[in-house]
């Protein structure tokens, strides 16, 4: 089949649109890294060999391909020969600790581990531990180099069937102790991605953010099943994603919120030409009106926000540029998507009123890998007996149906783009032997949006100064979760039924993490 063939269906594969892509398109441009390119027919070739040695690894259909490493070339292309062995790529973040990522490798049950060098250094530790067969993506002694893992030229997989319900990827939430959450999502999600009519075979596609995040997914997906161009940068920098930007006339993007506001501040920012672009995205984050405003103003093309969560549910979206009156909003519901609001007793407020979001569409998670009791708790059934997904979020409809959202249920913080659960620091806190109780909080900053900041108490006795316990604790936890403040405080304010006012914590925070 042609790709137009194929997109014409309601139901098939990102991994035989590559294909066709490949025979319609062969010397269009698909992967760019650095100064390297990777057209259609090499990647589909590349894909093949890569699933060739997968299947010879003994990874089957339903199992999982683990990869763990730096944005790259190699990296794209194992997690779409993954699939086409009929497997879920499970993207890890190379910012976890050494422990959550054995755990998440334990949990996927991945046979084969692709990995790079600073990878492999942080799993020294834990070497041991791992069972996966680990292959270096970098080519490094981190294991089998890549180059010497992939099936010969030419080589084809078995064929396998793949359904709409089969498990497209894992993708595991952040956390420092016990296991993360792997959730689920199936292929047919991900086809309804692909179909959504933004990107075509023109569009040059920006890959700022890491591909273990959804919210990269659901811009890098898509532009290959659509036969576009993938530009990739190993890590995000101001400076040169315009250069980049500029050079490749890129006509999208995705971006979470404190990337577009380090671009929009940036004095040259004028200077460069970006007359290419077509559509800009964010997600992830509170995005502040004022930095919508501004993009809108001074960047060419529009301005689309999504809302929504990792593990699916119902989506908002704000088109930013066809509605600057609503800036301070995440927007509507999206098509068929059926967004509501429950009160504490789960059951539905009246239009107008405060409540926490739940949602439901075609694109929610199968349910948490291994996890039912936490599946369980994410769910929420109407009336009427549909499922949804819960967010933590608490919001409100206005009058013309756009939601505001109030402020997050959870005490979830959110930096540079990721989630950061307090209650796994506090947890690690409670390990050193001078703190008594801690409490988390994400206060606002300059740099990531948000940043966490402990208040500890001591025990009686104990000296241990905030550098003492800041450095502790961040030689510990993964780099995304690392505070950038602590404040020893004599007691943490409560309510009169005990329960830590962290509203008060965040409120009354002055210290430097601010402008961190």
């Amino acid at each position: 089949m042609t790709t137009e063939e194929l997109m014409a269906q309601d139901f098939g594969t990102l991994s035989a649109l590559i294909a066709a892509q490949g025979r319609d398109r062969p010397g269009h441009p698909a992967l760019v890294d650095g100064e390297r390119t990777l057209d259609y027919a090499g990647l589909n070739s590349l894909m093949d060999r890569i699933a060739v040695a997968l299947q010879r690894d003994g990874v089957g259909p339903h199992e999982a391909a683990a990869i763990c490493a730096t944005t790259s070339l190699e990296y794209a292309a194992v997690f779409m020969g993954a699939l086409r062995a009929g497997a879920a790529a499970a993207p890890l973040a190379p910012s976890s600790t050494a422990d959550s990522l054995v755990m998440m490798l334990n949990d996927c049950g991945a046979k084969v581990f692709f990995l790079d060098e600073g990878v492999a250094a942080l799993l020294e530790p834990v070497a041991d531990q791992i069972t996966a067969k680990r292959v270096a993506l970098d080519g490094s002694s981190a294991g089998v180099p890549f180059q010497d893992w992939l099936a010969a030229e030419g080589a084809a997989p078995q064929a396998v069937e793949v359904g709409p319900d089969d498990p497209f990827n894992i993708i595991y939430s952040s956390g420092t102790t016990g296991t993360p959450k792997g959730i689920v999502q199936q292929h047919a999600m991900r086809w309804g991605q692909v179909r959504r009519g933004i990107y075509s075979v023109d569009a040059v596609t920006m890959i700022s953010t890491p591909l273990y995040s959804n919210t990269t997914l659901v811009s890098f997906l898509p532009t290959l099943g659509n036969g576009g161009t993938a530009v990739l940068m190993p890590k995000f920098d101001a400076e040169k994603f315009l250069k980049l930007s500029a050079k490749h006339r890129a006509t999208h993007a995705m971006l979470v919120p404190v990337q577009y506001r380090r671009i929009m501040e940036r004095a040259d920012f004028d200077s460069y030409d970006l007359s290419s672009f077509v559509l800009k995205f964010s997600t992830s984050a509170p995005f502040s009106p004022e930095v919508k405003a501004d993009v809108l103003k001074r960047w060419p093309g529009g301005l689309i926000e999504f809302y929504g969560m990792t593990e699916g549910g119902g989506s908002c979206m704000l088109v930013a540029h066809e509605h600057p009156d609503k800036l301070h909003t995440v927007g509507q519901p999206m098509n068929g998507h059926d967004i509501r609001l429950i009160d504490e007793d789960g059951k539905e407020v009246p239009q107008g009123h405060v409540g926490e979001v739940v949602g439901r569409s075609g694109a929610m998670m199968v349910g948490y890998h291994n996890q039912p009791g936490k599946t369980r708790d994410a769910e929420w059934y109407s009336p009427e007996g549909l499922r949804f997904i819960r967010t933590g979020d608490v919001g409100r409809f206005d009058e013309d149906g756009f939601l505001t959202l109030m402020d997050r249920k959870k005490d979830m913080i959110i930096s540079g783009g990721f989630n950061i659960y307090p209650s796994d620091m506090e947890l690690e806190l409670a390990k050193h032997e001078d703190v008594l109780e801690s409490a988390v909080v994400g206060v606002p900053s300059d740099r990531w949006g948000e940043t966490p900041v402990a208040y500890v108490t001591l025990r009686p006795g104990k000296s241990a100064t905030p550098d003492d316990i800041k450095t502790w604790l961040n030689a510990r936890v993964g780099k995304t979760q690392r505070l950038a403040d602590v404040v020893l405080i004599d007691n943490l304010p409560r309510s009169h039924i005990g329960k830590v006012l962290k509203k008060d914590l965040r409120d009354s925070y002055k210290g430097p993490a601010l402008t961190a």
